[in-house]
């Protein structure tokens, strides 16, 4: 029984020292798609939620009643439950959850040692909303000078 034990820790130490050496890749993987501080990717993600917001209501409400509507299911579902308030709120909760996910999964694995998984994931978890987020935002503003 001992023995088993002691395959198991070292089984387990071998796997922190692969994961120790991969670390610094995964880590300059996320600094070579933001270079910047953490926080600017919070700041700009909660920025594109308001501009996301405020372009799909200036778009809705310029194109009157040509029949367009909001082509993101969970918006669609939204504006169809309940207008534009609820559509705010949930986007509220959508986007403070991605963020709230980012953060968290930053501090578990700081909290284990793992500081630079830990800015992987909160990059990984947050940059391709933002890049959603500002193709369709540029979507919107389009189709409301165009319609």
């Amino acid at each position: 029984m001992h023995r088993l034990l002691e395959l198991a820790k070292n089984a387990r130490r071998r796997s922190i020292e692969i994961d120790r050496s991969l670390e610094r890749h995964v880590e300059s993987a996320s600094k070579s798609l933001w270079p910047w501080a953490e926080s600017r990717l919070l700041i700009l993600a909660a920025i594109l939620a308001v501009l996301d917001y405020m372009s799909t209501y200036a778009f809705l409400v310029a194109n009157g009643g040509n029949q367009l509507s909001e082509g993101g299911m969970l918006a669609r579902w939204a504006l169809d439950l309940g207008g534009f308030s609820r559509l705010f709120w949930i986007d509220i909760v959508a986007v403070g959850g991605l963020m709230l996910l980012a953060v968290i999964s930053k501090f578990l694995y700081s909290r284990f040692g793992f500081r630079g998984f830990g800015r992987a994931a909160f990059v990984f978890i947050l940059l391709p909303y933002t890049v959603l987020a500002i193709a369709a935002i540029f979507n919107n503003i389009l189709l409301t000078f165009l319609y």
